[in-house]
């Protein structure tokens, strides 16, 4: 039987092409290191919201993951989804590709570092560049409890020197459905920053 763990949260992404500065700023901060996962995410045609499959490094197992992000002013994002475990990933993504369709994979290495209980990921994305994402986790899903993330998140935007108008408005899947409807693009950052950001932030 599958079970999963509804929760919502909050988030804000931004490409920042110097990881190593980011990476002196989360252990200069951190209460936690959690380590470098290697990520693959298989997305798959839905009528509504998302739904991933979510595949890392031998010894931890898949997840399957539906979302809904709300894409409006708000900032940070807020994200409703559930974790799924699944013990055969080959399987369930022969199967959802079957009867959904699959749509882009991302490929990604992902540092986690934990700043009180808010998520820093240091994010490297195939084909995308470096970014930073926050993500603030809460089960008490009230004004008070997203005013409360939202000020830590916007703390960690003026440590890590981030602005409002750095925000990306767009997933990873976002911006790689974007671009293959582009002329070819080199990655991210460096002299394709400007280019793929702009698409990031519509």
């Amino acid at each position: 039987m599958l079970r999963s763990k509804a929760m919502p949260n909050i988030e804000i992404k931004v490409p920042y092409s110097d990881l190593e500065k980011a990476r002196r700023i989360a252990r200069e901060h951190h209460t936690e290191y959690v380590g470098v996962l290697r990520q693959t995410d298989t997305y798959f045609k839905t009528v509504a919201g998302r739904l991933k499959l979510r595949e890392f490094g031998a010894g931890r197992p898949a997840q399957l993951i539906p979302y809904q992000k709300t894409y409006d002013a708000a900032v940070p994002m807020r994200s409703d989804y559930a974790l799924l475990p699944v013990e055969d990933p080959a399987q369930v993504k022969r199967l959802l590709g079957a009867l959904l369709g699959q749509e882009f994979v991302v490929d990604k290495t992902r540092e986690v570092f934990l700043i009180e209980n808010v998520r820093v990921h240091l994010d490297q994305v195939a084909g995308l560049g470096n970014f930073v994402e926050f993500e603030a986790v809460f089960t008490d899903d009230t004004p008070d409890a997203r005013a409360r993330e939202t000020a830590r998140i916007d703390r960690l935007m003026q440590l890590f020197g981030i602005s409002a108008a750095d925000l990306m408005r767009q997933s990873y899947v976002d911006c790689l459905e974007a671009l293959a409807r582009r002329p070819i693009q080199p990655p991210y950052n460096d002299s394709a920053t400007t280019s793929t950001a702009e698409i990031a932030k519509h």
